[in-house]
């Protein structure tokens, strides 16, 4: 009897770690669902007893596709600046010598940078934005969110490099090839996976952040989702139906690409896919 349940340990904790994890997103799918009546009650009940697609519809007849559209286009650009600027930098800090010492003073430097709070940057990035005429424009974010997605791709890209056996790159380069064909079919494959994990994060730290893009976005139809969702906790009443819903909307795609990307992401930090 001791045995059985010692071997069932691991399976009951697990299963208590995941109903404690998705207790609130079941509570959120219940409640964006339910009636204004419902989710204002008193009485604690978890499904709806009179289930409604009024909010959903709210949503998308406000403009979910729009914002999500904005979401969607400043996410996959500033993953792919992020990644297209940081994979050079990576490449030199790990390959290349320095005099005195001046790559660890660089990456000192961009972990400094990553470790300030959002707010100390805003002012300077907002003058700048100004000055280049991309403020209230999603292109103004995409650049302005490199301040913290380029540390950290640098810094995550480090490691990968590091992990691409020389050998390999000296062969090619016996084989006469120069440095960019062998950045491209000697470098990126292998360290695909660790990429792709990059990527991920750098896309998830895109896809949530709210500072930025509510100081430097005026106009209503070009908000990103995290500012939109925001619009639904006002002074005098929380659209919790709405907010629900916006809550489950916005967590989906960041979710399915996590899904398709999960054998990267174990790939990628359990090795640089060798």
């Amino acid at each position: 009897m001791r045995r059985a349940l010692g071997d069932g340990a691991p399976f009951l904790a697990a299963l208590l770690v995941a109903v404690i994890a998705l207790a609130p997103i079941a509570w959120m799918v219940a409640t964006s669902f339910k009636p204004p009546g419902e989710y204002v009650s008193t009485s604690l009940r978890f499904w709806p007893q009179a289930p409604t697609l009024a909010h959903y519809g709210e949503l998308f007849g406000e403009g979910f596709l729009r914002r999500l559209a904005n979401s969607l286009s400043v996410t996959a650009g500033s993953t792919a600046l992020a990644i297209l600027a940081a994979f050079p930098a990576s490449y030199a800090l790990a390959r290349l010598r320095f005099p005195a010492r001046l790559d660890v003073a660089f990456l000192l430097l961009v972990l400094v940078v990553k470790l300030l709070p959002p707010i100390v940057v805003a002012v300077p990035l907002f003058q700048i934005l100004r000055a280049l005429g991309l403020l209230d424009s999603l292109w103004g974010l995409v650049l302005s969110y490199q301040v913290y997605a380029l540390p950290f791709a640098i810094w995550m890209l480090l490691g990968f490099v590091r992990e691409v056996p020389r050998e390999l790159e000296e062969a090619a380069m016996l084989d006469g090839a120069g440095l960019p064909r062998r950045l491209l079919l000697v470098v990126v494959p292998v360290m695909r996976a660790g990429i792709a994990a990059t990527a991920v994060f750098v896309a998830v730290l895109a896809w949530n952040e709210f500072l930025f893009a509510l100081l430097f976005i005026q106009t209503p139809s070009r908000f990103t989702l995290p500012v939109w969702i925001a619009t639904f906790i006002t002074e005098d009443e929380t659209f919790w139906g709405e907010l629900m819903g916006i809550g489950l909307l916005s967590s989906l795609p960041v979710m399915l690409a996590v899904g398709y990307l999960q054998r990267w992401l174990v790939t990628g930090f359990g090795g640089s896919g060798r």
